[in-house]
Formats: C-alpha cells, structure tokens, sequence
C-alpha cells in the first residue's frame, strides 16, 4: 500500500482497526465496506479510496497482521545473543503472539489461501519482504559457521515455522487437546534441536 498523508494514514488505521474488530466479532462474513463504514465512522468515498474493495481491505488487515506478527518474530531473533537462544524465542514469540493477539493470528491463518491475496500480491510482499529479509540476514551467519543447519532457507522457514503454524492452527480452531503454554514449553527445545548444526556449542 501507498504511504499516506497524516490525515490519509489515520484514516487507514480506523479502518483497518474496525476491520479487525469485525472479525473478531463475526467472522470473515461480518467483514463488509459498510460495516466498516458504520464501525469506523471513516466515509465511504474514503474508503473506497483507500482499499478499492473488500477484497483490498482484506488484503491490507492481512498484511497488517502479518506485519506484525513478523515484526515480533524479528525482535526475538535480533535481541538473541546466539542460535540456540534466538530461534527458541523465535519459536516461543510465535505461539506468544497468538495467544495474546487471537483475531490477528486466526485472521492470518484463515486467510493464506484466501481468493482475494493473489491480486493484492503487492501490498502483502511489500509488508513481508523487508521483514523476511531481516530474518534471513539473521540466519546467513549462523548457517555460516555451522551452527544452524545449511539447507535451502525455505526448509529451514518449513522446520521452525511448520510445527508452530500447526499448533496455532489447531488452538485457532479450538482444538481442546492443544496447550499453548505446555507448547511454549515444550516446541521451542525440540524445534532447535531441528536445526540445530554440528558445531552448535548448545
């Protein structure tokens, strides 16, 4: 999305802020522009203006979200003084922030197939990428020296983030055998040891 004018980024983040209450209340279903607009108090022609659609909308609160989510992962990695501590907070930030943000997360979960991100593919990379590259730069070093496994970057994304996407996923949707504390307990040691690299010292 195009960076906006004060008045104009204002108006994006009451919107965006009504879009997620939204969901939260009612699901994708109870996510509609004029719902938004009485939500919100933000005009029609202004929100129309920003987002062009629902579909738009959608696409700008799932690349809020993601944003944020990613923003947390990359505070825990940056603050980390070697492999082992960084992708363990990695790992247990994740589940952290789905707990304590549950609309942001159910939202990104739900949406990542959704119809409307293809043709909004934009908006969501330029979110993502500055982020992913953080991470990645993060990563390189470590990788480097041997302390992280030295496979191709989107495994080592599928072995971190694949179990913890899952557990979300299922506490998302209610499953009652899913505890998200015993898996802040439990994933962070074993997803590590995952990668974990032969001249890792931890």
């Amino acid at each position: 999305m195009a960076a906006k004018r004060p008045r104009g980024a204002a108006t994006v983040e009451k919107a965006l802020a009504a879009a997620l209450d939204l969901y939260a209340a009612d699901g994708r279903d109870g996510l509609t522009m004029t719902a938004v607009i009485a939500r919100s108090g933000v005009s029609s022609g202004s929100l129309y203006h920003h987002f062009g659609s629902v579909d738009g909308l959608c696409a700008a609160l799932y690349a809020r979200c993601m944003a944020d989510l990613l923003d947390t992962l990359v505070a825990a990695l940056e603050e980390s003084p070697s492999a082992s501590s960084g992708l363990r907070a990695f790992t247990a930030a994740y589940l952290r922030f789905v707990r304590e943000n549950r609309a942001k997360a159910h939202f990104i979960h739900a949406s990542s197939y959704a119809d409307f991100l293809p043709a909004h593919a934009e908006t969501v990379a330029a979110a993502k990428a500055p982020r992913m590259r953080r991470i990645a730069a993060w990563l390189r070093p470590y990788i480097a020296k041997g302390e992280i496994i030295a496979v191709p970057e989107p495994f080592i994304e599928m072995l971190v983030i694949g179990p913890v996407a899952e557990t979300a996923r299922r506490w998302l949707a209610g499953a009652p055998e899913i505890d998200l504390d015993a898996a802040i307990r439990l994933l962070p040691d074993r997803i590590w040891r995952s990668v974990r690299g032969e001249k890792a010292t931890d």
